[in-house]
């Protein structure tokens, strides 16, 4: 079975993968989205419509397509995948739900993890969403069932998005309510920059948080355990205004990998653990390999000099021709973005591919094998100036998510790069995102299944988390 490439598709009559075009930068599709806003539609069989529209291909042509052909569809487009084309559908009609009383408290950081938790009925395992906001507050909440046996706060979740209208049967499941266990809140000394989680087995009991510092101190790397014994991974990737380290998470011993006088605003370790992508101030994007241990004097580090003319672009000043970084990096895999790089996400099923996006709104696909060429695919329609947004890619990596700076909250299909899904659904900006890990997902990746495999057995019914100074949102589909 030919392996599917994101940005390709590929022709069993003809034997080879041809390229999916993404929208054009400039085409009518934005002219076609604002006036689509414009216009909102008031009924759930009027917005249907309008969701097919954005795929491109009607539900009953599917069916119909499926009856007779089985999973490969013809339509005016070319030959599809009825699951692909189906699932495309599912993801432009989400249903969106509000947290009361999570005002300022997810903003800034986010992640989800498994834990092990005593109840009375005994040791069982629990879905934990750890939170962190621009005002340094540090929250832990438990999502599900098991949260009902702590006196703690309950917050409630309420629809946002589509509007239903009275005397209307209300569709979308209720995803329930979350809770903050007493003394599960606390204030860090600054803006919380990031939190991870840390290790690859399940249930994972630790996660990684940084703060960003202030004028009068310096950030911090602190390590949340919340069970011992704690079994350390070896290090964890950090990136500083001077540059990117590695943090020993047992002895807090830091080894710098990477020197450079632009700011590191985002990281993403590679699928195989060998690779660190730096994301800059100044637009670059690093491939930077840990692998081989770094001398802690910097001045011994390897210098590199790399012009701005060899990445497609002109100096920020007629004198600024190039820019100088230290460390064991591949210069020929530096990619060079407008503006600087907010969010970088890796992809696990095609460890070759990353996405990038920056503060200018590009949102870019890139194969590390293929720097050269540019990128893979572009998703238009974002829109970003100086904000630190965060992507977000659901488990089954066919969608990408953000947030706007214009409060809108976006989808596209990673492959095709179509936008799926494009609604204002809230009064500040949608900073944070985490996708709702599967616990299904996990398990069967420690039984020592491929990425691919484990996506298989998964059904289709998804959830992702965002954060704004409004509070907490809950996106899911089903």
């Amino acid at each position: 079975m030919p392996q599917e490439l994101p940005g390709f598709y590929y022709d069993k009559e003809k034997n080879r993968y041809f390229p999916l075009k993404g929208p054009i930068p400039g085409s009518s599709r934005s002219s076609s989205s604002s006036s689509n806003n414009a216009k909102k539609p008031s009924t759930n069989n009027t917005q249907e419509s309008n969701f097919c529209r954005r795929t491109g291909v009607r539900i009953s042509q599917l069916l119909q397509g499926r009856e007779l052909n089985g999973n490969v569809i013809t339509s005016r487009k070319g030959k599809c995948d009825f699951v692909e084309e189906f699932l495309k559908i599912q993801a432009s009609q989400p249903v969106v739900w509000k947290y009361r009383s999570t005002e300022k408290i997810a903003d800034s950081a986010m992640d989800q993890i498994h834990i092990d938790i005593h109840t009375a009925e005994g040791q069982t395992e629990a879905n934990v969403l750890i939170t962190g906001g621009v005002n340094g507050s540090l929250s832990l909440f438990e999502v599900g069932k098991v949260g009902e046996h702590n006196h703690g706060v309950e917050c409630i979740p309420d629809r946002m998005w589509p509007v239903i209208e009275e005397k209307r049967a209300e569709c979308g499941k209720d995803p329930g309510c979350i809770w903050r266990p007493p003394g599960a809140s606390l204030h860090m000394s600054s803006n919380i920059s990031c939190i991870k989680m840390c290790g690859k087995h399940s249930p994972i009991q630790r996660a990684l948080i940084t703060t960003l510092g202030s004028e009068t101190s310096g950030g911090s790397v602190y390590i949340l355990n919340l069970a011992e014994p704690v079994d350390f991974d070896s290090s964890s990737a950090i990136g500083t205004n001077v540059g990117a380290a590695l943090v020993n998470l047992e002895t807090g011993m830091t080894s710098w990998v990477c020197r450079s006088k632009s700011d590191v605003l985002s990281q993403q370790i590679d699928p195989s653990g060998n690779i660190v992508l730096c994301g800059l101030r100044n637009g670059a994007i690093l491939t930077v390999d840990v692998r081989e241990k770094q001398e802690r004097v910097s001045n011994r580090f390897i210098r590199h000099r790399i012009p701005y003319s060899s990445l497609g672009r002109q100096g920020p000043s007629s004198s600024k021709q190039w820019f100088e970084v230290k460390g064991n990096i591949y210069p020929s895999r530096t990619i060079l973005m407008p503006s600087s790089v907010c969010s970088l996400v890796s992809l696990q099923s095609y460890d070759q591919y990353f996405l990038a996006s920056s503060m200018d709104g590009l949102i870019k696909l890139y194969d590390q094998r293929m720097t050269k060429r540019g990128a893979v695919q572009s998703y238009e329609g974002h829109v970003n100036s100086h904000t630190r947004l965060q992507l977000g890619v659901d488990q089954s990596e066919r969608f990408v998510m953000a947030g706007g700076e214009d409060c809108s909250l976006r989808l596209w299909s990673i492959k095709s790069g179509k936008l799926l899904f494009e609604e204002k659904i809230s009064d500040s900006i949608l900073s944070t995102v985490c996708w709702k890990r599967s616990e299904r997902l996990v398990k069967t990746l420690n039984e020592g299944k491929s990425y691919e495999e484990c996506l298989s057995r998964q059904n289709h019914s998804w959830g992702t988390w965002f954060g704004s100074q409004e509070g907490l949102f809950y996106i899911s589909w089903s």
